[in-house]
């Protein structure tokens, strides 16, 4: 049988002892987690293991012996930690020793019970592996695995005895809380026993944090209640509230300020690491918004701004004007039907001149609104892009209206040609069944049918050339907001904090582990040397990518053309909910 000895590497020079750790019979692995120094009384032992193993619940126990000689052979120490394990039984026995000079090492396994099965080897095989301690405590191994003494369930032999050696140093802190400074009766050596890590700007801060919380948390609450309010689901503002993206916005960041001043304590890692995400996206967006609204206030840059808006949306009217007079003459040489063209023409040209004197009689107060839309900036750049695209998306109000006019209309002549061809044909759409089927029509049936088909086939060019002319604007329009949107998501989404930890300190996310061989000789046991695998950056933001109030299109690109070619309405941002009958 070979046995596993995982061994930490800060305490390879540490004075001889007693090996205390946890014993792994599922994987026949020992994870060694401290070293025990002389003297000792064995009944406080025995009561600090109990203490540990109440409070990590991790069977901590002796393990063995750990004998290392500096200068010269100590015989009477060998034979002294031989006798130990009487004191502590455990099975089986582990005795490890470094032998003088430091670099050859021998480790002896004792059965105190004879082995049940006869074809059984008679001597184990020892794997002797070193593992940072301090590095194996902070990583979190992905993906994570449920253990057995954890959770009802079968573990995977793979990764169940690495994912058992990351659980028992993850659970076993308490053991960790002691260090040399410490006048205790029992003394340890770990990766803290040359002293406790801790902050005092982290303390006050952990201290503080809590009537902070509570108080931000009384008024975040105290927002969600008035936003709840009965007056703002009333018909008109519940309408306007959900077209507009920066009411999404901030009811998003609503959400993530309830979650980051919450009381609550984190139950696992995973939503910690939430947390801390969401604080680095909060605190990213708030720059990236203090940024740009510092930049808007100097040197009277919404001034120009306000003095520039206006002559862009006088020359984009002017254009469609001249696009329209082009539409209504002969485009490309095409023969269109002039009544309609004239009709729908002069329709679409009203609604510009409309248009361009709204955006006149808003001239005077246009820098007053943009410099307090330059204010919202402070709640975060998401806010500010969302603003934009709801300015853009009212600023370009009269192209989505030609749109609809004229989808609706294609629509129109599209369903109305359908199924006028099979009236030509003798067959009739089935409500009830949802198919086609056959039908015998009268005469003046077939006569008016045959009429109306051909008025429409013959109107279908000038309504579909208007029509796709729109819809290009339309689409171009969406693409700049969907590229607003994309940015949005971004950061609203970004894991920064999961990033920085695998920029910064890689072993903190743990995609498994690789081992180097420092020793291989006979008659000697193999050395290994446990390093960390960090987690690659695209399985970071496929794991920690935060959710966001996106909503992206869930029609593929075939079913796209499909509504373009059909003339439906197209909601790239927002999806319609269903009818019920």
């Amino acid at each position: 049988m070979v046995l596993k000895a995982f061994f930490p590497t800060c305490c390879v020079s540490v004075d001889s002892g007693l090996l205390v750790g946890r014993w792994v019979p599922e994987h026949s692995s020992a994870v060694v987690l401290a070293v025990l120094h002389f003297p000792f009384i064995p009944i406080q032992v025995k009561q600090l293991l109990a203490q540990v193993r109440q409070a990590s619940e991790v069977g901590v126990a002796v393990l063995g012996t750990w004998c290392h000689c500096r200068q010269e052979p100590e015989e009477s120490l060998g034979r002294f930690l031989e006798g130990l394990g009487a004191v502590f039984p455990h099975e089986p026995w582990l005795q490890l020793c470094r032998e003088r000079g430091g670099t050859l090492w021998s480790c002896e396994v004792t059965h105190r019970q004879a082995p049940t099965d006869p074809s059984a080897p008679g001597e184990d095989q020892v794997m002797l592996i070193f593992y940072d301690q301090r590095q194996v405590l902070l990583s979190q191994l992905h993906p994570p695995t449920v253990l057995p003494d954890r959770q009802a369930g079968a573990t995977p032999a793979s990764t169940g005895g690495l994912a058992a050696v990351f659980d028992t140093v993850a659970r076993s802190e308490v053991l960790f809380r002691s260090d040399r400074f410490d006048e205790g009766p029992v003394r340890l050596s770990h990766w803290q026993s040359e002293g406790v890590e801790a902050s005092i700007l982290a303390e006050l801060a952990r201290r503080a944090s809590g009537p902070v919380c509570l108080l931000l948390a009384s008024l975040l609450s105290l927002v969600s209640a008035v936003g709840a309010c009965r007056v703002f689901k009333l018909w008109p503002l519940s309408f306007v509230g959900s077209k507009l993206s920066t009411c999404e916005q901030l009811r998003h960041r609503l959400e993530h300020l309830t979650l980051i001043f919450s009381t609550r304590k984190a139950e696992n890692s995973a939503q910690l690491m939430r947390k801390a995400n969401t604080v680095a996206s909060v605190l990213l967006d708030v720059a990236l918004g203090l940024t740009l609204l510092s930049w808007l206030h100097g040197r009277s840059r919404i001034g120009h701004l306000a003095d520039a808006l206006v002559p862009v949306a006088d020359h984009v009217a002017e254009e469609l004007q001249h696009l329209l007079q082009w539409l209504m003459g002969a485009p490309a040489g095409l023969k269109m039907n002039r009544a309609l063209d004239q009709v729908l023409g002069r329709f679409f040209l009203y609604h510009i001149h409309l248009w361009i004197s709204y955006i006149h009689l808003m001239s005077p107060f246009i820098e007053h609104i943009l410099w307090h839309v330059g204010l919202s900036a402070c709640l975060g750049l998401t806010v500010a892009l969302s603003l934009l695209s709801d300015i853009i998306a009212l600023l370009t109000f009269h192209i989505y209206c030609f749109y609809v006019y004229g989808a609706r209309l294609y629509c129109l002549k599209i369903h109305g040609l359908s199924s006028l061809w099979r009236l030509f044909r003798g067959k009739k759409w089935n409500v009830l069944r949802q198919r086609v089927d056959s039908c015998s029509y009268d005469l003046d049936q077939l006569f008016i049918g045959t009429l109306l088909f051909t008025i429409l086939l013959f109107l279908l060019p000038t309504t579909a050339l208007y029509y796709l002319v729109f819809t290009l604007l339309r689409l171009l329009v969406v693409a700049v907001q969907g590229l607003i949107h994309l940015l949005v998501d971004l950061i609203n989404s970004l894991p920064l904090y999961s990033l920085g930890l695998r920029l910064c300190r890689p072993y903190r996310l743990a995609a498994g582990v690789k081992f180097r061989v420092l020793q291989h000789e006979a008659g000697r046991p193999l050395r290994l040397l446990m390093q960390i695998n960090p987690l690659p950056y695209s399985r970071v933001m496929h794991t920690y990518r935060l959710p966001s109030c996106g909503c992206h299109p869930k029609d593929s690109w075939g079913a796209l053309c499909r509504k373009l070619f059909f003339g439906e309405l197209i909601y790239p941002w927002r999806q319609r909910g269903d009818k019920q009958d």
